[in-house]
């Protein structure tokens, strides 16, 4: 039977030749994705189900990122709860803060997600591991106490929708704006517990920091993973990172999809996702001339090097306009340290901007950067929804690091051109 990629990932995890969309199974894991703010609960639910040990402590990875460092006393003690929970269970894959980024740079980064893999985690951007050929996916805390007893979680095979994307990009023009697009043609139901299988000569050149922007936002149109072909780009990236074995997945070429949806990114100018939805994106122009007293550049959106080598070629000798916060949030601790190492940390500082610890604290407005009442952020982070990012009457509108960057100068949004 011919199958997606998603299709014969889950087929390989539960022991059967084949599925097919609507299938139930239990499928065994590769990666169980825990943090701060999700293990408490996921603790407390494994303790009551009366469980002592963990079904493969390798199989769990702990992840100290969206509140930290701990902003308060609640905070200090939902990482206490994870870290003694991981010691006392033997769990060698622990990211504690100084050591440690957001979960969904970390993971990759340390060679903990690939192609092929089966991957959930208690927090919804998980699919972010899609973009190396995995299929990953959010869970509640609930369900990760179960698959920590277990290790395996039952599933509905997914049906899969396929994404072919071709054309050159124009300049200033990136990864997010091209999922922005995406989102705003699909909604954000579009694709409801489904897969999105990406393909095309876009996504072929695109690197991996391109192509991780691209799966992470997967979820903001409802899917339940989002997925790229593993590719020479990608085994390289394996190799970078220390994995040797890993082996690429493709869909049969006569694999069913449930649609094909064909876009052409050629003459797609910056987008912008006005507030309250990302599937809110248009041209950067339609928005042009708002006012905006913050702007965030990092996250597990675009929070890697290439995303701050395109805000630095924008802020390099320029000054932020003295009405703007910006506040630049690398992915990880090895990103901070290469902004450092390359000059960008530097040239960040000088243009008025202040960088911040690699946390998600910002992003889900709960620490360093919430937004007062009526202000206006710019982000290129992956959520805008009311309230999310500090007082219900603030507004959030999203884009890419080059928008971000240039309106910082500006104190409006404006396109980079």
């Amino acid at each position: 039977m011919a199958m997606t990629i998603a299709e014969k990932i889950f087929a390989a995890h539960s022991g059967k030749e084949s599925v097919k969309p609507g299938d139930l199974i239990f499928a065994k894991l590769d990666r169980i994705l825990g943090t701060d703010v999700t293990c408490s609960l996921s603790i407390k639910v494994f303790e009551e189900m009366g469980v002592e040990k963990v079904h493969n402590p390798d199989q769990l990875v702990l992840v100290n990122d969206h509140f930290v460092p701990a902003k308060d006393i609640k905070a200090a003690q939902l990482s206490k709860n994870m870290r003694e929970f991981g010691q006392q269970q033997g769990v060698k894959n622990y990211f504690e803060v100084g050591r440690s980024g957001i979960c969904h740079t970390v993971l990759p980064e340390n060679g903990l997600a690939k192609p092929g893999d089966l991957i959930v985690g208690a927090d919804s951007h998980t699919c972010t591991y899609g973009a190396v050929g995995a299929v990953a996916s959010g869970i509640g805390s609930t369900d990760m106490a179960a698959a920590w007893a277990i290790g395996e979680l039952w599933f509905r095979v997914p049906s899969t929708i396929r994404v072919e994307i071709t054309g050159d990009l124009q300049e200033w023009v990136g990864a997010k704006d091209v999922i922005l697009y995406i989102i705003s043609q699909l909604g954000v139901e579009g694709a409801i517990y489904k897969i999105l299988e990406f393909h095309g000569s876009t996504i072929e050149n695109m690197s991996m920091d391109g192509r991780f922007t691209i799966a992470n936002m997967a979820v903001e149109a409802g899917a339940k993973s989002g997925v790229i072909p593993a590719d020479d780009t990608t085994l390289a990236f394996m190799d970078q990172v220390g994995v040797k074995d890993a082996q690429p997945i493709e869909a049969d070429p006569d694999a069913e999809y449930e649609k094909i949806i064909e876009i052409d990114v050629s003459e797609l100018k910056p987008q912008v996702a006005k507030p309250y939805l990302p599937s809110n994106a248009v041209d950067v122009d339609e928005v042009a001339g708002t006012r905006i007293d913050q702007v965030a550049i990092g996250s597990c959106t675009n929070g890697r090097i290439e995303d701050f080598e395109m805000a630095y070629r924008i802020l390099k000798g320029k000054k932020i306009h003295p009405l703007v916060r910006v506040v630049i949030m690398p992915s990880s601790d090895k990103i901070y340290a290469e902004l450092i190492d390359n000059g960008f940390a530097r040239e960040f500082v000088a243009a008025g901007a202040t960088i911040a610890p690699s946390t998600c604290g910002l992003c889900i407005g709960g620490h360093m950067g919430v937004l007062a009442e009526d202000e206006v952020g710019l982000y290129t982070t992956n959520r805008n929804f009311v309230g999310r990012n500090g007082h219900p009457s603030s507004q959030v509108f999203l884009s890419g690091p080059a928008v971000a960057a240039a309106s910082a100068i500006a104190g409006e949004i404006v396109s980079p051109k």
